[in-house]
Order: C-alpha cells, then structure tokens, then sequence
C-alpha cells in the first residue's frame, strides 16, 4: 500500500525516535548489568550487559540509516554507506571478543563451581527488557510495514535476537534462584556467548555484503 508524503514523514519521524529509544536504552541496560552482574558475580547478567554496549554501535547504525532514509523522500531501501560499514565491522569484532571472554570466565566458573550472589537483579533486567523489546518489536514491524521498508523490517528482527537473549537471562536467573545450582549461570552465560558469535558473524558477513540492513542478527538475506 502506498502511503502519503505526509504519512511518510510520520512514520519515519516515528521510525527515527525508535532507533533514539533502541541506543539509549541498550546504553542503560549495559551500565545496569555490567554493574550488578560484577557486584553479585552473575557472569549471565555481565556478559548480558556487554552484549548491550555491542548493540549500542549497532543501533546508531540504524539511527544514521533512518536519518538518511528522511532525507530521501523517494526511496524506502537505502543501501549502507561507509559509516554504517564501520559500525558493522566494530559490532562485528566487538561480539567476537565478547564472545570469547564470556566463554572463557564462564567455564572457568563452571568447573571452580563458583555461585553468584544472587541472580534477583537479573530477573528484573530480563523481565524489564522482555517487555521493552516486545513493545519496540511490534512499532518497528508496524512502521516497516507500513512504509515496506526492509532495512527496518530487519531491525525488528535485530531486536527480536535481543528478546531471545533476554529470555535467556531469565531462564538462567530463575533456574539458579530456584535451585541454586552454580553451573547454571555459568550455562546462561555460554549460552550468550553462543548468540553473540553469531550475532558477529553476521554483522561482519553483512560490512562484506553491503546490504539494505545495517544492523546485526537480523536473520535477513541480502
């Protein structure tokens, strides 16, 4: 469906400040992991945190497409340019390093049987998180739709990654409160690890590729 140049502009009005919501809130879900996940020694909740300053260069990726994408009043595909392909390669590297030091600590937790101090402040990112990226999943499918957009169809589809990254956080949190099973922050953590490398690959695959998309772990083809 064709929408109206007045319908446009307000779609991507509404395009742009869901990527503005999409940087600052990984920015303050990254502080408020990093600080209770050291603070209570929830590897899970960490590398969590981490995982949020990735996303952060990520998302500012998009926030400069959607900019672009405002000021081409003719065209919903904008293909990447140079900065966005530096953020992708920084994302990309940056979930590579990520990835390996989250393994790491964690299996060297898992067989010293280390325990967190409490998992709590993890249940309330996660949850907190859940529902925030529910939210910016449904409004970034609609305004994609809406302006058959694929580059913000597919950072819908980066968010939905951030949705099954939090579920993770949640089961790992929950399960430990409930048991008190040390290994299973540990899992959690490995388990993050596992979505970052992937999440790197393709943000790395896609600098390459030169795509409509400039976000990671969106799962489209170019």
């Amino acid at each position: 469906m064709k929408v109206s140049l007045k319908d446009r502009e307000g779609l991507l009005g509404l395009a742009y400040l869901l990527s503005v919501i999409t940087v600052f809130y990984n920015i303050i879900e990254g502080v408020v992991s990093v600080y209770f996940g050291l603070d209570d020694d929830t590897m899970s909740l960490f590398g969590f945190g981490l995982d949020s300053f990735a996303e952060v260069v990520s998302g500012i990726g998009i926030w400069h497409m959607v900019v672009r994408m405002k000021g081409d009043a003719g065209s919903n595909t904008i293909t990447q340019d140079a900065f966005e392909e530096t953020a992708l390669k920084v994302t990309g590297r940056a979930f590579y390093v990520l990835a390996a030091g989250l393994a790491i600590t964690s299996v060297y937790n898992f067989i010293a049987g280390k325990k967190p101090v409490t998992t709590i402040a993890g249940i309330v990112v996660a949850i907190v998180s859940i529902v925030s990226m529910l939210s910016l999943i449904h409004y970034k499918t609609r305004v994609g739709k809406a302006l058959g957009s694929e580059a913000i169809l597919s950072d819908a589809a980066c968010t939905r990654t951030c949705l099954y990254l939090s579920v993770v956080l949640l089961a790992a949190s929950v399960g430990y409160e409930v048991t008190k099973i040390a290994g299973l922050d540990s899992i959690g953590a490995i388990a993050i690890a596992a979505f970052s490398v992937k999440e790197g690959k393709e943000a790395l695959d896609k600098a390459k590729n030169k795509g409509v998309c400039a976000c990671s772990s969106c799962g489209c083809s170019k």
